[in-house]
């Protein structure tokens, strides 16, 4: 992560040209959902032809436009002050008043967005469970042994845009020894939990 007093600010005085606010307003945007990737051509093209640049002029823009938002992300500045409080003093007064709106506004959309994309481990759905009592003829002290039978329900995590996350179904066979360590091993996690709520709260 890049310090905010590194960011280089004057490429984005290329904005200046901009022939609205809303044009602005999408370049913002454009840099937030690239802001881990590199441009799109298509995106590329269009800064060029939007703003009458040359394309090194465009790619130094977006590399300061796709900081200035990460920037903002992980400082959860969410406010028009502190975004703009961020600005050296000698930049341009209108279009960081301008830039700052626009980011404060989407601050709180943005964050939900990625911290949905971020990869994350499986979700437990749902789960079933049944108990069972082996036989066998091959181990006579085993032939009454019951055994809990434990289907998880796990969702994965997405991997593409505008698909469904796969389910997939964990068969799991328990003894009541096994049982008993595991339900003492949540029953900890649980009362961890509660004590971290309770703090926050307070």
């Amino acid at each position: 992560m890049v310090v905010l007093g590194q960011l280089n600010f004057a490429p984005l005085n290329l904005l200046l040209k901009a022939k609205s606010k809303d044009v602005v307003g999408k370049l913002v945007n454009d840099a937030f959902i690239h802001r881990n990737g590199k441009v799109p051509p298509v995106v590329h093209s269009s800064v060029t032809e939007t703003l009458g640049c040359e394309n090194t002029e465009a790619d130094r823009l977006f590399c300061s436009l796709q900081q200035l938002v990460k920037n903002c992300l992980y400082e959860g500045l969410a406010d028009r002050q502190s975004v703009a409080a961020t600005f050296p003093g000698d930049f341009h007064k209108n279009l960081k008043d301008l830039l700052a709106k626009i980011i404060a506004e989407n601050m709180s959309e943005w964050k939900t967005q990625a911290m949905a994309s971020q990869v994350s481990l499986p979700k437990l759905v749902d789960f079933d469970w049944r108990v069972d009592v082996k036989t066998s003829s091959d181990a006579i002290t085993r032939m009454s042994m019951p055994t809990c039978l434990l289907q998880l329900k796990i969702q994965e995590d997405v991997c593409e845009e505008n698909t469904l996350p796969e389910l997939k179904c964990l068969n799991v066979e328990l003894s009541k020894k096994t049982l008993d360590t595991m339900l003492d091993g949540l029953g900890k996690i649980r009362d961890q939990l509660s004590s971290v709520a309770q703090t926050s709260a307070s």
